[in-house]
């Protein structure tokens, strides 16, 4: 097992290329589900989860070309494609779906173009209750028949037909599953309280480049018209807006000027705000973040509200929370999304952070030194505020079983190291 060793106290120049998002990219590898042709994605990130889904859809007889092959380039220019022709099983067995809660994408695309699926309830970061039951209502809306029995979710359906889907809850996933499965449906589908995530956008022009008919994307509302066929397609994968975020924030905590280069600050407005709001200087074009701040100069203490996009990221809290034990007064932060994801609160004090935890609310004393510590990652975005928290403390900080990391950021102590941290990998 890995762990990092941080140095902290350096400040940060340089710039960053942000990697393909992995929320992006596992979704368009679940959708290659739907049709017979050749689906190549270009931009793809190396990561832990998307290996967990290509080996899912090898596991399925599905043939996947390029990733593996490539995974130890450093251009960040991975693709793979990917060919469903060969599918021998429409199982997804609990030792993969254990480790990623994503594998569930497959549910919806087996479901629409095979009748057919037996998937594991999906395990992921221990950061509270993430239940499918949405998916499930969904795909039952659409005509299939939906049980459970030993821990998996047993999917039959010969025709799906089209429905009027509401969520009473936002869900991501959900909404990526039932899109997908109504592509194939017959008749149009319409789906409410739709999530309007980037990633939920970029599959749908996916989808619609595969053939597709789909409208109101980015919206709450998604209206999807069933046609007989997909076709393959070439696409590729957007920029990851949560490891830019995740760089941005580091750079504000750390002072320097760091250029994150290969994103989109649109999809990063909420978290932008914030940095404004917090007195960090930054400067945009269409597809590059420069942060500055001197390392002396005063940072602002600002309050947060974890909320849907297009409002602050739950994957974000964590990160700005480090940043917020070096403000100049006291921060609030709300977490609406998870009911556990303060667990990060426990290690950030034991590096001196003077916060207090109310249910989901966490109060965060500024103008707080923190020293290096042994402390261990207990999910993905906990693991990259430890990491920020080592790069701002005095001293040596130990982070332990980063594994978690490397579900969601791409050789991440490569691109600390190259614009300044001292960062480590070794083995435990």
């Amino acid at each position: 097992m890995d762990k990092f060793i941080i140095e902290g106290g350096n400040s940060l120049y340089g710039s960053v290329r942000i990697s393909g998002a992995k929320n992006a990219a596992l979704p368009a590898m679940a959708a290659a589900i739907l049709t017979s042709d050749d689906v190549h994605l270009s931009g793809m990130p190396d990561l832990a989860d998307v290996t967990t889904m290509v080996d899912l859809l090898e596991k399925m007889g599905i043939r996947t070309e390029g990733y593996k092959e490539n995974a130890q380039d450093t251009d960040l220019q991975r693709s793979i494609t990917i060919n469903t022709s060969g599918i021998n099983t429409y199982d997804a067995p609990y030792e993969l779906v254990k480790t990623m809660r994503a594998s569930v994408l497959v549910l919806g695309p087996l479901a629409a173009r095979y009748g057919s699926a037996r998937v594991s309830l999906p395990g992921g970061c221990a950061i509270g209750s993430r239940p499918i039951d949405l998916h499930l209502k969904g795909l039952a809306a659409l005509g299939a028949n939906v049980s459970i029995d030993h821990g998996y979710i047993n999917i039959k359906a010969k025709k799906l037909k089209a429905a009027k889907i509401v969520f009473d809850t936002t869900t991501v996933t959900g909404t990526e599953n039932i899109m997908m499965a109504a592509t194939l449906a017959e008749g149009t589908t319409v789906v409410e309280n739709a999530a309007k995530e980037p990633e939920v956008t970029s599959l749908a022009e996916q989808l619609v480049r595969m053939g597709a008919r789909i409208k109101g994307a980015g919206t709450d509302i998604l209206v999807i018209e069933g046609v007989h066929k997909l076709q393959g397609c070439s696409f590729d994968i957007i920029p990851d807006r949560i490891e830019a975020g995740t760089y941005i924030i580091a750079a504000a905590a750390s002072g320097g000027e760091v250029e994150i280069t290969n994103c989109n600050p649109r999809h990063l407005d909420a978290l932008l705000f914030k940095i404004k709001e917090a007195g960090i200087s930054y400067t945009e074009t269409d597809s590059s973040i420069t942060v500055k701040r001197e390392k002396q100069s005063r940072i602002r203490s600002v309050s947060i509200k974890t909320m849907p996009y297009p409002n602050f990221p739950t994957d974000l809290q964590a990160q700005f929370m480090t940043l917020m034990t070096q403000g100049d007064n006291t921060s609030v932060i709300t977490e609406t999304i998870f009911e556990n994801r303060l667990m990060h609160v426990g290690e950030l004090r034991r590096m001196g952070a003077d916060i207090r935890v109310e249910g989901n609310i966490a109060i965060v004393k500024g103008k707080t030194g923190l020293m290096g510590a042994p402390i261990m990652a207990t999910d993905l975005r906990a693991s990259a505020s430890l990491v920020i928290a080592g790069l701002i403390a005095d001293g040596r900080t130990e982070v332990s079983r980063i594994y978690h990391l490397d579900r969601g950021y791409e050789i991440m102590e490569k691109k600390l190291s190259s614009i300044g941290a001292r960062v480590k990998r070794v083995k435990e």
